[in-house]
């Protein structure tokens, strides 16, 4: 073996043993604040909770009513975003209203590793309680809605469907990614207050300006570019093809705004003081 590689492949070590005890420190921090497991159960909780409001207020009076089960059972993703977008604020944001941040990246001078083991840290407990907020919402929509009309007979032959399952799917990743859009702008502006606002901002900026902007191609536009209403776009199972995205596109579409976000941070903090 060559000098350079070797000296190669003991680069690589010591990069895997500094991700590794990154990784390690941020989860005993994550795990030892009480702060974030309430949130991320406040948005099981918020999910669901809404969920079964949602679905006991809908009725399918006749068939081909064009409700969209999928959209009912999930309205409570719309609130829950935003204490999803709290939790990514705070991920990082805490650090920096503490002074914590010069004691983290004193204990790991690498920057970007302390930096991306936080997103992954953040990522495995989001992703966790989206799917079982998600799990929740579906299930009060799988109980209650046959009782409010939607049923064989009115053209929902399941609720289970294949579509029903990629919906589903797509309102996790849609949660996930928002709270690493939400670390990612964190990152930037170092300012917990500030980022809320600014991760509010992205998100319901551009359906609200859908809504009040007359000109129907241009409304179109902001649709498929707003993080909020391509992820919706995600969630939907029935009218896909007047959709202003297809479901996947939608998703991608939030998921480049969540990795343009993280570059945004990322860079920020390699090139900047703490």
């Amino acid at each position: 073996m060559s000098i350079t590689a070797a000296a190669a492949l003991r680069a690589a070590g010591q990069a895997l043993r500094a991700a590794g005890q990154a990784l390690r420190a941020e989860w005993t921090k994550f795990r030892t604040v009480a702060g974030p497991a309430w949130l991320l159960a406040g948005v099981a909780t918020l999910t669901v909770a809404v969920a079964v409001a949602a679905a006991g207020a809908v009725r399918c009076r006749s068939a081909g009513c064009g409700i969209d089960p999928a959209t009912v059972s999930f309205t409570g993703i719309y609130p829950a975003q935003a204490v999803v977008a709290v939790a990514g604020v705070l991920a990082i944001g805490n650090e920096y209203s503490t002074g914590m941040i010069r004691l983290s990246l004193t204990a790991m001078p690498r920057r970007l590793t302390w930096f991306f083991a936080k997103a992954t840290v953040l990522t495995a407990p989001v992703l966790t309680a989206s799917a079982l907020a998600v799990a929740g919402a579906a299930l009060a929509g799988r109980l209650i809605l046959p009782g409010r009309g939607f049923t064989p007979a009115h053209g929902y032959a399941s609720l289970t469907s294949a579509t029903d399952v990629r919906a589903a799917v797509g309102a996790v990743l849609y949660l996930t990614l928002v709270a690493l859009l939400s670390l990612g702008l964190t990152a930037a502006v170092r300012d917990s207050a500030a980022a809320i606002g600014l991760v509010l901002g992205v998100l319901y900026l551009f359906p609200l300006a859908a809504d009040v902007i007359s000109n129907p191609p241009l409304t179109r536009h902001l649709d498929q570019i707003g993080p909020l209403p391509a992820g919706l776009d995600a969630q939907a199972t029935i009218g896909v093809g007047s959709l202003p995205l297809t479901p996947w596109q939608g998703l991608g579409v939030v998921a480049l705004w969540a990795v343009g976000a993280l570059l945004v941070g990322a860079l920020a903090l390699r090139f900047r003081d703490a």
